[in-house]
């Protein structure tokens, strides 16, 4: 990583997760002396005692499917918190371009997922899905209450899939290891952030492609971000909205 661009953290996750107090956390317990930590919050969400901890703060806007940010202002820490009443598809392929262009390295991808939420809702198990896709780590948050069952059962469907992800529980806001947290290394199963690897060969089979024909390369479509031909995506996953209660006035 560069030491003259700042880390970026994407912070996916539902609205009322409990993300703020987590970033609170790790700039809190895993900072180092000297380094300045800026979050950024989607505009409209309501500041609160979780900001405490949180450093400078400052808000995005979404604006015609575009994301736009204040100047980062010598922060060498970005935290920025995706909408979390938002599809979080949407904000990872807008967030692409405004990455390339804001003059900051992605560090890490962190998905908090709601366990009471996803406990009450199966439904909404496709929309967690699609946020641990593209996450370095995945941290189980709000699980108080709930069944030990449910929740060895929650993780074991993800333990199934053999992802390359952190996963790590999170109790009373606070993670175990910041530094492991922070630690600027990719482990998500996307490739969408990782140019190097967002190519593949296309041809009839492989001995073609070891052949003297011309092969073609082109870019990999992330099977989240790919598109029908109306536009429509090819996975669709529900609007969390539907199962949040409004937000505060």
């Amino acid at each position: 990583m560069s030491s003259d661009k700042p880390l970026i953290y994407l912070v996916l996750g539902a609205a009322g997760s409990g993300r703020r107090e987590i970033v609170a956390d790790l700039i809190e317990s895993g900072l180092a002396e000297g380094d300045r930590a800026l979050t950024l919050l989607p505009a409209g969400e309501p500041t609160g005692d979780a900001d405490a901890g949180s450093g400078r703060t400052a808000r995005w806007i979404w604006t015609d499917g575009r994301i736009e940010t204040p100047d980062l202002d010598g922060a060498t820490h970005v935290f920025f918190l995706a909408d979390g009443r938002r599809n979080p598809v949407d904000q990872v392929e807008a967030f692409q371009p405004w990455l390339a262009a804001g003059g900051g390295e992605l560090a890490r991808i962190l998905c908090v997922i709601h366990c009471g939420l996803a406990a009450q809702h199966r439904e909404l198990r496709a929309w967690f899905d699609a946020c641990v896709h593209f996450a370095d780590v995945v941290l189980f948050n709000r699980r108080e209450g709930l069944a030990n069952k449910w929740l060895s059962d929650f993780q074991a469907h993800y333990a199934g899939l053999f992802l390359p992800c952190l996963f790590e529980p999170v109790k009373a806001g606070r993670v175990q290891n910041p530094a492991l947290i922070l630690e600027p290394q990719a482990r998500r199963l996307s490739h969408f952030f990782d140019a190097e690897l967002n190519w593949e060969i296309t041809g009839d089979d492989e001995e073609e492609a070891e052949g003297d024909e011309e092969v073609e390369a082109q870019a990999e479509q992330d099977p989240y971000l790919e598109r029908r031909p109306g536009g429509r995506r090819m996975k669709v996953i529900p609007d969390i909205a539907d199962f949040l209660p409004p937000p505060p006035e």
